[in-house]
């Protein structure tokens, strides 16, 4: 915390993953913080430092936060607000049928902020939100609200990746601020000023855009790898040393450039979608986004072939699966690509088993004849195959002698790369990969 800093009193409406760790982290800051969520079980729970979620670092920072009565947790909308000077918003946007962003949580948390505003508040959009929402927000505001209280609307997005979500935030790579006004411009700035990173001070429309295009850009990333490793598997080519010696330019950059079974989670396959719409809406047809979906939902169905071409059939082969979250260092598989994968196993008529080192309670929930393990070993005893979808740094330390005397058939389907071919094969595994 830095010395002689003023000390605001911040509300954060939404205790999800973007917005628990924004909370926690600008209690680590030093500021008065009030987290609000509708749900009492979750508020009831983090208020003894219990963490719904699996992220580095997080629960840490949030028992340290309650311990030092920096930050608090409520159910009352009206209490975040009225004891606070900053009001961030952070509730979910999830897609529509028709791809666009739901913005209900948005409105009605817009409204019960104006029900409860008794003086000057700065309320700032946290969530990925569709360009202009900012205007919506103040209008919201501005119809339900006592006349005469004096309020600014901001944006300031958030480029969290989750297992990285407390580091990105203390140590971002930018910080872009959304403004209406010179007087929000310098509470955010007063607010960031213990964050060393370099401030974007954009219009609300601008920073609203910059998040969406971003997230875009680096879907459209992956989803150009993964179609290069198509070429690469039909020509002997090695998709790795392609991306090694692309990234190596620095107009391209070697992040992104892993191929895979494809991108997943909260954020890209959403802000792809809603990026499209808003495009629509603004009268441009975005094709290469149309293209980077098609080619991320056709990586599953690729992956799922070449199992299908090592094993002949499907039906009554067992798998075992290795990884089920999105991705490693978090528990999240909303949109993850190993559940899409699964699921098309299971329609084959397969056995399968799982094992994931955090994400099997969440799993349970959304994936139904399976067998869940408590370890590796025991997800690969008389598996015909094993099928590494998530690339969770353990699996690279396993015994790989001991899981080749546990498989009726010693192969493994790595898809994400994530283990040593040639090693892989030393030892006696049938080893398929990505564009490898």
């Amino acid at each position: 915390m830095v010395k002689n800093r003023k000390i605001f009193k911040i509300c954060v409406i939404g205790s999800g993953y973007v917005g628990l760790v924004a909370a926690a982290c600008f209690s680590k800051l030093g500021n008065k913080v009030i987290c609000v969520d509708k749900d009492r079980n979750k508020i009831s729970s983090l208020k003894k430092g219990v963490v719904p979620n699996y992220e580095a670092g997080l629960d840490k920072l949030v028992k340290e936060g309650v311990k030092k009565k920096h930050l608090f947790f409520t159910s009352a909308v009206s209490e975040g607000v009225q004891k606070s000077d900053i009001i961030f918003i952070a509730v979910g946007t999830p897609s529509k049928d028709t791809g666009e962003a739901d913005l209900s949580a948005i409105e009605d948390v817009a409204r019960y902020i104006a029900g409860h505003l008794n003086s000057y508040k700065l309320i700032v959009e946290k969530s990925t939100v569709p360009v202009r929402t900012g205007k919506k927000i103040r209008e919201t505001i501005k119809r339900y609200s006592k006349k005469g209280v004096e309020f600014d609307v901001a944006s300031n997005p958030e480029f969290l990746r989750e297992g990285r979500a407390v580091n990105d935030f203390l140590s971002p790579d930018r910080i872009v601020l959304g403004v209406e006004s010179k007087r929000a411009e310098n509470i955010l700035k007063a607010l960031y000023k213990p964050v060393k990173a370099p401030v974007l001070v954009t219009d609300i429309n601008t920073a609203e855009l910059i998040k969406h295009a971003s997230n875009s850009f680096l879907a459209a990333k992956i989803s150009f790898i993964n179609s290069v490793s198509l070429i690469c598997e039909e020509t002997g080519s090695d998709i790795e040393k392609v991306a090694l010696g692309m990234g190596m330019d620095k107009r391209i950059g070697r992040e992104f450039l892993d191929a895979g079974i494809g991108f997943g989670g909260s954020c890209f396959p959403k802000d792809v979608s809603a990026f499209i719409q808003i495009a629509k809406k603004a009268g441009v047809e975005f094709r290469i986004l149309e293209e980077v979906k098609k080619v991320n939902s056709g990586q599953k169905r690729h992956f799922v072939e070449k199992i299908k071409e090592e094993l002949w059939t499907l039906k009554d082969k067992k798998i075992g699966v290795l990884g089920v979250s999105f991705k490693p260092d978090t528990d999240d598989i909303r949109d993850s690509p190993a559940v899409d994968i699964i699921n098309m196993l299971l329609s084959e008529g397969t056995k399968i088993k799982v094992y994931d080192p955090k994400a099997v309670p969440k799993a349970r929930k959304v994936l139904g004849g399976v067998t869940f393990c408590k370890d590796v070993y025991s997800t690969a005893k008389d598996a015909d195959c094993i099928a590494l979808l998530t690339e969770w740094e353990e699996f690279r330390k396993l015994d790989f002698k001991k899981l080749k005397s546990l498989m009726k058939y010693p192969f493994l389907a790595d898809g994400r790369n994530f283990l040593d071919k040639n090693l892989m094969e030393s030892l006696g595994f049938k080893y398929t990969g990505i564009g490898r």
